[in-house]
């Protein structure tokens, strides 16, 4: 099993060092695993887990104050399941993967996404707030009003962004999976879904290989990243080269930062134009 993570693409973190170490176990374990679903869950919900990553546990805090995780998980065969906004729910990829492998659906939201997440054992009462996100906010005069307010409040507000990810490879089946998770972006409107748990933006696999992105979400959902890197992989480029164009291609779009790990059936790729990104590849 060959597997890539990253540890999403924004700022250069003031300990580096603490995160790359996260990162390589997380590469390690999915590099274990027996299945490329079960290799991108394990190692992303290591990510969530951590709160030096903007998912699950630490994730960014919307403009109400709550933490709503989202993620979404596929494979080359065409699999896809995703879930979105969910409050209490640490473990946002194995919530996508019971939408993925237990109902007909692509993508669940909200209150009734976590009641099924429930159902099949995945804890919905988690703390996701850790003391820095909470006192964050509080110190930013959170509004009290309506969605209005909300926005008025935001407009000078919002920004940063995050999210884990991780592509696996099974040689013995040449089968792909691609998992991408995330807190979203800081201070968003409460409510906000960005990029994280739409195919094709920020993660798709096909036959060719497959991909996950991180970064500034509205304009990685309007230029679909993670589909156009894997569009480059089917014509016939090398994982680093389809990384390298599909940012180019994106910054050139949209003016935004971003960035994505991509892998096929040879190697892994990976490319950002925001000030730092962090990645490991493991091979078991």
């Amino acid at each position: 099993m060959r597997i890539v993570c990253h540890g999403g693409a924004g700022g250069v973190p003031e300990a580096p060092e603490p995160r790359q170490a996260v990162l390589d176990e997380a590469a390690e374990t999915g590099a274990s695993a027996e299945t490329v679903v079960d290799a991108v869950v394990d190692a992303v919900e290591l990510l969530e887990a951590d709160e030096r990553f903007n998912a699950g546990y630490g994730g960014a805090v919307q403009s109400d104050g709550v933490v709503r995780t989202d993620a979404g998980i596929t494979t080359s065969d065409r699999a896809v399941g995703a879930v979105a906004s969910l409050a209490g729910v640490r473990d946002a990829v194995a919530a996508a993967r019971v939408v993925m492998e237990e109902t007909p659906h692509v993508l669940l939201a909200g209150e009734p996404a976590v009641d099924l997440a429930a159902d099949f054992g995945i804890e919905t009462d988690a703390e996701l707030l850790t003391d820095e996100t909470r006192e964050r906010y509080a110190d930013a005069d959170p509004p009290t009003g309506g969605p209005r307010e909300h926005l008025d409040w935001l407009d000078e507000r919002f920004g940063g962004h995050d999210t884990v990810g991780a592509v696996a490879h099974d040689p013995e089946t040449d089968g792909f999976a691609a998992a991408t998770s995330t807190g979203g972006r800081t201070f968003a409107l409460a409510g906000r879904v960005g990029d994280v748990p739409q195919l094709g933006s920020g993660f798709f696999a096909s036959p060719a290989g497959g991909a996950s992105a991180t970064g500034a979400g509205e304009d990685i959902a309007r230029a679909t990243l993670t589909r156009r890197a894997v569009r480059h992989l089917e014509s016939g480029l090398d994982a680093q080269a389809a990384a390298d164009r599909a940012i180019s291609e994106f910054g050139e779009l949209t003016g935004s930062s971003a960035g994505v790990i991509v892998l096929d059936g040879d190697g892994a790729g990976s490319a950002f134009n925001s000030e730092g990104m962090q990645t490991s590849v493991a091979t078991g």
